[in-house]
């Protein structure tokens, strides 16, 4: 008597679920990831979910951009004033700027195209991910959470978004990050004054150098909200969906394939 023996494969992880947030692999843009690198390098590795490189390129942009005064000269080009441009550039630095800044592009570009090849390859053998984590001092679990709620909330203060769809590093980073932006660009005092109606002292107060930061800073908070709270909840219903077929599907169902008729 021969014996047939099948070889079952090892399931592939997919997801990773902790205390400090949900990590999973699924299908992303190319193109958006590498446009938000454009925005600022280490944006689309922090999409990836890429958190030590992505906060290390954050980093990196922040200091050579102060270094060389880059958000000041572009203000100055804006407003067509070439010479101010010129000379408010640091050149001892300026150069170490634009080679970094390619490769945060090129490389969550090329991540993305890995990762979307590892999901396609491994989708269906994928394994469970731990529903819940319970800690000392933190619980995370798997539940649906509404985006236009994680939507609204990034719009109030940048971070608070990513807190709601438990998102703690990206969500602590971002909140001190806009904290120490807006302290040193004079963000809310400007705003203050120009409710006044002072527009002279408003544009008088602001630090022009740091407020340029501040808008790739919240429009990527509430992107990143919304996104994650999306394919969250997509795979809420991948494991509702392997959790009914494990124990309330019976194991002789068969979907059987009709005859087609001319």
């Amino acid at each position: 008597m021969r014996h047939t023996y099948k070889i079952k494969k090892p399931a592939k992880k997919l997801s990773h679920m902790s205390i400090y947030g949900t990590t999973q692999i699924h299908l992303r843009n190319p193109y958006v990831i590498a446009l938000w690198s454009v925005v600022f390098p280490g944006f689309g590795h922090l999409l990836l979910n890429k958190y030590l490189r992505g906060f290390s390129l954050v980093l990196w942009e922040l200091v050579i951009n102060q270094m060389i005064k880059l958000n000041s000269a572009m203000v100055y080009s804006f407003i067509g004033e070439i010479d101010k441009a010129k000379e408010v550039l640091d050149v001892r630095y300026m150069h170490m700027y634009i080679p970094v800044y390619l490769f945060a592009i090129w490389d969550s570009y090329r991540s993305t195209v890995d990762m979307n090849h590892i999901y396609l390859l491994n989708e269906k053998d994928a394994a469970p991910v731990e529903k819940t984590v319970i800690k000392p001092f933190e619980i995370n679990y798997l539940d649906k959470r509404k985006p236009i709620a994680a939507f609204l909330w990034s719009m109030t203060i940048p971070g608070v978004g990513q807190l709601y769809i438990h998102r703690i590093f990206s969500a602590f980073f971002t909140l001190v990050m806009t904290v120490v932006l807006i302290h040193f660009s004079h963000f809310i005092e400007g705003f203050h004054y120009l409710l006044i109606g002072d527009i002279q002292k408003s544009k008088s107060v602001l630090n022009m150098q740091w407020l340029l930061y501040l808008p790739s800073f919240y429009f990527f908070t509430i992107y990143d909200s919304y996104m994650n709270a999306v394919e969250n909840n997509k795979l809420y219903d991948a494991e509702q969906k392997r959790h009914l077929r494990k124990y309330y599907q019976s194991k002789s169902f068969t979907i059987k394939k009709g005859v087609k008729v001319e």
